[in-house]
């Protein structure tokens, strides 16, 4: 995942994201790195690999199928000596190197078809400067044995690949001019750089009590003030990768969106819920202050298509070639309460040092034991479920 700075929404209590929010590091039993095989939920900024099996296995197969074939096109379009793939919002867990290894593998096999030397490829990790790097650079060797291996079983010669992680946030320039052949941001860039500004009223009291995100009760001020803040930062996003991306060169986007037309839509905002029905039962409990709930608002917006596709026209810089969405079962195994801890831990993972950064870190323990019991409860009753939203984008 990554982001840019969370300034103060008005006079709300200051988060800086750079600092703050991160996966949980280590290797622990609530780490990012233990729980990112967990899947993806509505929170998610898990990397794509980690999300097949709520995923449809034909949408799974999709979206994957659009990141390694649109690199592929980029390198028979261009057959550059040395790639670039940049993968954004790489996160810490074991899946990070999965889109950089298929990328390798899927150029590989066509130069080895094609009688060619494979290119040398930079592969170029990027997230905020608190993320977890050195989780990523511990799965190196396995990572360089899987690509040995890879490379002698379909005869396409080892690869030269020379991987560089860059902190930092990309609503914002993070690569040199003309330097980048391929872009891949999987789960990340539903993260807003900031929480939006206007959820207060004229007397500085948060407009949108109880509740942390968009809600079916929530004044139309704040889905309107999220919507902006999502503008604002997406069209920087895409400026920056304007600068950056070759021409010719693609992106492949995949976020947390709508369906619906309107800014309520269950799968989106559920999950959302539930963590605000745990926050009042720490209050009624006399856990956590009402004001510190009511002050606590998420730096997330899922988009519509409609919203994405707006802000690329907008901008101008690229076209779109494709835009699709896929349904993600968050009840897949059929045992609500092995989904419900699985959506619970994953979740706790990502959310974590920003909890505990506004509530303090004796309140996590608590609250993701009545959000486990929600989350169990209701997958006892329905499926849960949550929408993706796949994007390509060739750079003009």
């Amino acid at each position: 995942m990554a982001s840019s700075l969370l300034h103060c929404s008005d006079k709300l209590p200051f988060m800086n994201v750079e600092t703050v929010l991160h996966m949980k590091e280590g290797l622990g039993e609530t780490s990012y790195a233990q729980n990112s095989s967990l899947q993806a939920s509505t929170f998610a900024s898990l990397p794509l690999m980690a999300i097949d099996s709520f995923l449809s296995r034909r949408g799974m197969d999709t979206l994957k199928s659009l990141i390694t074939n649109s690199a592929a096109d980029v390198y028979l379009s261009q057959m550059p000596e040395r790639f670039a793939v940049a993968d954004l919002g790489c996160s810490s867990g074991p899946n990070a190197l999965c889109l950089a290894e298929d990328i390798i593998g899927s150029i590989g096999r066509i130069c080895c078809r094609s009688s060619r030397p494979p290119p040398e490829f930079s592969v170029l990790l990027n997230d905020l400067p608190t993320n977890d790097f050195n989780t990523i650079f511990f799965s190196l060797p396995e990572f360089t044995d899987r690509l040995k291996a890879a490379a002698k079983s379909d005869e396409w010669g080892r690869p030269m690949v020379f991987l560089s992680g860059v902190p930092g946030s990309f609503y914002g320039r993070l690569f040199p001019a003309k330097s980048v052949h391929f872009v891949c941001s999987c789960s990340s860039l539903h993260w807003l750089s900031q929480v939006p500004s206007g959820l207060l009223d004229e007397m500085n009291r948060p407009i949108n009590k109880g509740k942390m995100y968009i809600s079916s009760t929530s004044p139309l001020a704040v889905p309107v003030a999220y919507l902006r803040q999502f503008q604002r930062d997406f069209s920087l996003f895409l400026k920056s990768r304007a600068a950056e991306v070759f021409s010719g060169g693609r992106m492949v986007l995949a976020m947390l969106g709508r369906q619906a037309d309107g800014y309520i839509d269950r799968r989106t905002t559920f999950l959302w819920e539930l963590l605000s029905e745990s926050f009042a039962s720490l209050v009624a409990q006399g856990l956590v202050e009402e004001d510190k709930v009511d002050a606590y608002n998420v730096p997330f917006y899922a988009p519509s298509i409609g919203e994405i596709e707006e802000e690329v026209r907008r901008e101008g810089s690229f076209r779109m070639d494709y835009v699709q969405t896929y349904e993600i079962n968050l009840s897949s195994s059929g045992d609500a309460r092995r989904d419900g801890r699985t959506v619970s831990m994953a979740i706790r993972a990502i959310q974590e040092s920003m909890l505990s950064h506004h509530f303090g870190p004796e309140i996590v323990d608590a609250l993701f034991a009545k959000y486990t019991e929600l989350v169990t409860a209701s997958m006892e009753r329905e499926e849960v479920k949550s929408v993706q939203i796949g994007v390509v984008l060739t750079r003009l």
